[in-house]
């Protein structure tokens, strides 16, 4: 996918009215404020418009974020807790919100349908924001990787490469002229259609990654994430569905943001996952991949400073160990 966000992207998917007028315009008074730097003075006039239009959740999402800004946590907490007991789809991640700021618990997959309203909300803007200001360089990057383990194990093309969380298209491009068949998956259908003006890929699929993954078997020579694993939390679901999708000697490459602590994961301010070294690590391990290269490089900038992260490059075992060991017994095994 190759996307980040910035933190203060609101959500306006669907509820960018309340239904009241009145409501309405006391919110939109309280956007020029915010955008003016005044977000005490946005929060109140929110507040104003909620006694009017009380089950309005992208209300709710805006004072919770004019609260944050203004530095005032406690009120910020207070709106996400509405806006999660309204938001029953998860639309606005109030889940995650509360949980950044140590007010509830994230949990460990993927929060769909924020991911999926963020992403379709962002999409028209997406590349302009991360390669023209934020200094994004995690699909070159990348792509150096394969192409040097493409020429340390003489591979000279792909058969079928799967590029997970495609977005607009900025993986995909690397990839093209090395696979035959290239296809790309994306959970926001804002995405899927800004990639599929440009003609990058063979097929495209509208599809949550597991559940994507989980339908597949032995079917990619390549897979790639580009930016990806960062909204999805703990790895070891995404690795147990990802491997078996691999054919047997197939390459998966992709990126984290990376920290140094004990945790496995914790989720950053900004609404995306941050993984452990030793974590991911073990994770790979325990996921039956080789490792060929792991290394830390900065991805971005986030407000001028660098965003330290995890590059992989693994590959699943050319015979699976299960047949291997069978064959030590005298069965079958399929090169």
């Amino acid at each position: 996918m190759g996307r980040f966000l910035e933190s203060h992207v609101v959500l306006t998917k669907a509820f960018f009215s309340s239904g009241d007028v009145i409501a309405d315009r006391r919110a939109d008074y309280a956007r020029m404020l915010a955008e003016g730097g005044d977000h005490a003075a946005a929060a109140e006039l929110m507040d104003q418009a909620l006694e009017i239009a009380p089950e309005w959740a992208a209300g709710w999402d805006l004072l919770g974020n004019f609260h944050e800004k203004a530095g005032n946590v406690s009120g910020a907490i207070s709106a996400w807790r509405r806006l999660e007991a309204l938001d029953d789809d998860g639309v606005f991640g109030a889940r995650l919100k509360l949980a950044a700021h140590n007010a509830g618990a994230a949990g460990e997959g993927t929060a769909v349908s924020y991911v999926e309203a963020l992403f379709d909300q962002y999409a028209p803007q997406f590349e302009d924001s991360l390669v023209g200001k934020l200094g994004y360089r995690v699909p070159e990057m990348l792509d150096a990787m394969v192409n040097e383990q493409m020429a340390a194990l003489g591979i000279e093309r792909f058969a079928k490469a799967i590029d997970l969380g495609c977005g607009t298209g900025l993986m995909g491009e690397k990839l093209r002229e090395k696979v035959d068949f290239l296809e790309g998956v994306d959970i926001s259908a804002a995405m899927i259609a800004e990639t599929a003006r440009k003609g990058i890929y063979d097929n495209l699929q509208k599809a949550e990654l597991v559940a994507a993954l989980n339908a597949r078997r032995a079917e990619a020579d390549l897979m790639t994430a580009a930016d990806v694993f960062i909204y999805c939390g703990d790895l070891r679901p995404v690795l147990a569905a990802l491997v078996p999708a691999l054919k047997p000697g197939g390459l998966v490459t992709f990126s984290l943001e990376a920290h140094d602590g004990e945790e496995a994961i914790f989720l950053r301010p900004s609404l995306r996952y941050a993984h452990g070294v030793a974590a991911t690590r073990d994770a790979l391990v325990v996921a039956g991949l080789e490792v060929l290269r792991f290394e830390t490089a900065v991805l971005r900038f986030d407000r001028g400073a660098p965003i330290t992260g995890i590059l992989v490059l693994a590959r699943k075992p050319a015979v699976e160990l299960t047949a291997a060991n069978d064959g030590a017994s005298g069965g079958h095994v399929a090169a």
